[in-house]
């Protein structure tokens, strides 16, 4: 099944961008960008289960974990703030993605 078909059944409609026209899709061209540098450049799939492994590994990350400036260094998917304990560090991808969190 197309890719087109399956957006339009779960009710998400495609709306095209000009051919070469990076701007016109800027938070799309960010996130590969940021996906790119910050995951796929540092790692050599070896097949297509730890490629799928890495992406979705880094998906949770940049959605939960990593501070977003154009939030105001909030999470895309919020959690609440402790401002007291300490602060333990949390690795995903054997290290390769770090975050830290205050122990509630």
């Amino acid at each position: 099944m197309a890719v087109r078909e399956r957006l339009e059944q779960s009710g998400i409609r495609v709306v095209q961008t000009p051919y070469e026209a990076p701007n016109a899709n800027a938070y799309a061209e960010r996130f590969v960008r940021s996906m790119k540098e910050e995951c796929l450049d540092r790692i050599i799939p070896i097949g297509e289960g730890h490629f799928r492994r890495a992406i979705t590994q880094f998906i949770a990350h940049y959605h939960r974990e990593r501070n977003h400036q154009g939030l105001e260094n909030a999470l895309i998917e919020g959690a609440s703030v402790v401002d007291a304990g300490r602060v333990h560090r949390q690795s995903r991808l054997g290290g390769l993605l770090n975050f830290y969190k205050r122990a509630a």
